[in-house]
């Protein structure tokens, strides 16, 4: 597709029953879509899965776009939701984790798995667990700025806060993160997480190809921005 189409001409394309102009829209930013749900989430399962919902929910609500911000705001403000979603739900029913060593499935008298930690279990582990003790607001925001790169001002229309608060979060998950990290070296960590093995869409299909199929098998009914 003829890459001078704005995003909102997709987006009213879509509306309009072409059936090429989501899946279009969605490549275009699928990259940093995927990156905010996976360092949200620290988890390419719960992340794929949070990304399809997202990915359900805006095509179904695009219709209702007002237009009064930019559609990859109102893109990654329904990512970023769909993320915190999941967030809580774990939070408020949290899963017993099998002992290490022990596969799903694996009665425990057979299929150990070492136990000593491998190099991706070191720092880049410490940081991403880091990363997901913070309080979700202070995560997302953290996220969206200091990984991302976003303006504040941009996150501030994402997470649907003032610039002030977007401010006030990053500023106290980073004093969180000095306390957690501070015996770690500082200056050239990576953060956690990657964008890599970024789902694609089908041809009129707003569901990502490579991404794990939802366990809830449902998706958010509409993309109204959730409050702080």
């Amino acid at each position: 597709m003829d890459e001078t189409v704005s995003d909102l001409d997709l987006l009213h394309a879509h509306v309009a029953g072409d059936r090429d102009a989501f899946a279009e829209l969605f490549r275009r930013h699928r990259d940093r879509l995927w990156a905010v749900a996976l360092r949200t989430l620290a988890d390419r399962e719960e992340a794929a899965d949070a990304l399809q919902d997202a990915l359900l929910s805006a095509h179904r609500a695009a219709g209702r776009f007002r237009g009064d911000a930019a559609v990859t705001t109102w893109l990654h403000r329904i990512v970023v939701n769909a993320c915190l979603d999941r967030i809580r739900r774990r939070q408020a029913h949290p899963t017993v984790p099998l002992p290490d060593g022990v596969r799903d499935g694996d009665d425990g008298t057979g299929g150990v798995e070492p136990a000593a930690p491998v190099r991706d279990h070191d720092t880049a582990m410490v940081v991403r667990d880091a990363l997901a003790a913070l309080p979700v607001e202070q995560r997302a925001a953290l996220v969206l700025v200091d990984v991302q790169g976003y303006p504040v001002a941009e996150v501030a229309r994402i997470l649907g806060v003032p610039e002030g608060t977007v401010k006030s979060r990053c500023a106290r998950g980073r004093a969180r993160l000095a306390v957690m990290l501070g015996h770690l070296r500082t200056g050239g960590e990576q953060p956690p997480g990657d964008a890599s093995d970024v789902p694609t869409v089908t041809r009129g299909n707003p569901r990502a190809q490579q991404a794990v199929r939802s366990r809830s098998g449902r998706s958010r009914p509409d993309a109204d921005q959730e409050e702080a």
